[in-house]
């Protein structure tokens, strides 16, 4: 499928929403980080909030202090959970048992 052509407009709109993207994404990484945000809180929310939603939940956990690659594989495997699977696509049995696993 080939992409549709945009205007110079349109493609600055779509930058400019895609920048926008990613600044919101990384302030929720790093007020994960920082502790101001528990990763508990931010999979709850998760269906209602966009950024939080398209945000990967293997980004997600190596936000958290103490999680590095090889602790969040081995989470995710334990909750039976695909390391591309975003945020929103969680299912509430795979979140409770992600919740529960860092706790």
């Amino acid at each position: 499928m080939a992409l549709p052509t945009l205007t110079p407009e349109q493609r600055a709109e779509a930058l400019a929403k895609a920048a926008e993207a990613r600044k919101a994404r990384s302030e929720l990484l790093a007020s994960i980080k920082s502790g101001k945000q528990s990763i508990e809180q931010v999979l709850q929310k998760a269906k209602e909030d966009k950024t939080i939603g398209k945000t990967k939940v293997t980004q997600l956990l190596k936000a958290v202090p103490g999680l590095g690659a090889v602790k969040v594989a081995a989470l995710l495997e334990q909750a039976g959970i695909d390391p591309d699977r975003r945020a929103a696509g969680l299912g509430e049995r795979q979140r409770e048992a992600l919740i529960e696993a860092l706790k």
